[in-house]
């Protein structure tokens, strides 16, 4: 675990208001992304469904952040999906990516209108082309939190997400989300992947225009 400072209120004097060039491994994923060959492994009463999607992804920098002497830089998102030749939402969510340059730490938060949260937790080098992030049932650090409805019938115990930053400026992910489903004996893997192309270029961060 990292040592943080005995003084916890005292803000680092070290902060460089350009978020966008503190990112770290996020540094590619900054900007609107499109991807066209998403596919969902959902679980259905007659078993697993494949569905393809396609998704709109802005990733936009926001001003650094702090807890005393923690220092975050990171992106804030939104994640919008539909059906091919749909319009009505496949699936929404919002929330922040996040990285802590001290810990090597990046952080990923999603907030889904179905009234589920999570917070995914991994490390990863500052230049790192591929990282892992992890969130668990029960933890206090990296936990998820559902609505009774989600807790009775699909509870949630893990979610995993994996990232790929390719060299032709693409990135790519797959998520496992385990379910313990209502009647099920056994644990269901509801798999999420896509590739994301760069539609429009990120704009800086509030404070960095200044």
């Amino acid at each position: 675990m990292h040592e943080y400072p005995k003084d916890i209120f005292t803000e680092p004097l070290n902060l460089d208001v350009n978020t966008l060039r503190n990112l770290g491994p996020l540094t590619p994923m900054a900007g609107t992304w499109q991807g066209t060959r998403g596919l969902d492994i959902k679980p259905k009463s007659e078993g697993p469904r494949k569905q393809a999607y396609i998704e709109r992804l802005e990733m936009q920098a926001i001003d650094p952040q702090t807890n005393g002497p923690q220092l975050f830089y990171g992106l804030r998102y939104h994640m919008h999906a539909v059906k091919p030749d749909q319009i009505k939402t496949y699936h929404e969510q919002v929330g922040y990516w996040l990285w802590e340059p001290a810990t090597s730490t990046i952080i990923h938060t999603i907030t889904i209108p179905r009234g589920q949260v999570l917070m995914a937790i991994g490390n990863a080098t500052q230049d790192a082309k591929t990282f892992e992030l992890v969130a668990s049932k029960g933890s206090e650090t990296n936990g998820i939190c559902s609505n009774p409805f989600l807790i009775e019938a699909f509870k949630t115990v893990e979610f995993r997400i994996n990232v790929t930053i390719h060299p032709n400026g693409t990135w790519s992910y797959e998520e496992d989300t385990i379910l313990l489903i209502h009647g099920n004996p056994e644990p269901f893997h509801h798999t999420d992947k896509n590739t994301l192309t760069k539609i429009q270029d990120p704009s800086p961060n509030p404070l960095a225009l200044n």
